[in-house]
């Protein structure tokens, strides 16, 4: 039996994974989770679990980050993203980070299951998708795009400037102090070679990257 901890901010959606899983009759949701604490204290409550299946964007913190926490401290667990997010954006950085495969939401039900199947097993899932972008990331040199050098925390200050955020709004979704921010905003626009907020907001719709 694979035992899951299921974590995602849409209870819906929960319990429709719940049912799609555990109707396998080899995985077991044994915990869920709708944000950050949920999540270490389910971990906490449930050592035997296996894998966690984490979407990206929940309160509390970034799904990038909860990765790494949990694989600093719970270094056998396997980790599957689940997100609404495109894989150019996010599947390197979860795959960097300790996750062990990344799924967008719009994903026939079976490869979830396959995905859960390969992960259990102690290997790597990737889709095709991610395997060329994978590939792009090892063989572009010069030809990287500009947003490729962000850390983890650059990037999601970018997405959320050029979502129009206050840079108060910025800090505390990202639970850091605005000066924090401004400091990650200027090393944003000395990467990325730019001068304005509006100019990081054209190049982000230019790259889909909101």
């Amino acid at each position: 039996m694979i035992k899951v901890l299921l974590a995602d901010d849409h209870a819906l959606l929960r319990g429709s994974l719940k049912q799609l899983l555990e109707d396998t009759g080899y995985i077991q949701v044994v915990a869920q989770a709708g944000e950050y604490s949920e999540i270490m204290k389910a971990m906490s409550a449930n050592p035997g679990l296996d894998l966690a299946i984490l979407d990206i964007s929940m309160p509390g913190k970034n799904g990038v980050d909860v990765v790494k926490i949990l694989k600093d401290k719970y270094p056998a667990l396997k980790i599957l993203m689940l997100s609404m997010h495109p894989e150019d954006q996010y599947a390197v950085r979860s795959l960097k980070a300790g996750a062990s495969g990344y799924l967008t939401k719009n994903t026939a039900p079976e490869k979830l299951v396959d995905a859960i199947q390969v992960i259990a097993a102690g290997r790597k899932y990737i889709t095709p998708e991610l395997a060329e972008s994978l590939a792009s990331h090892l063989t572009e040199d010069t030809e990287k795009p500009l947003h490729s050098t962000l850390s983890d925390r650059e990037f999601q200050t970018i997405r959320l400037i050029a979502a129009g955020k206050k840079l108060s709004e910025i800090a505390e979704e990202l639970s850091l102090s605005p000066k924090t921010v401004s400091v990650y905003r200027a090393r944003i626009l000395e990467k990325m070679r730019m001068k304005t907020n509006g100019e990081l907001t054209r190049y982000a719709l230019e790259h889909g990257l909101i």
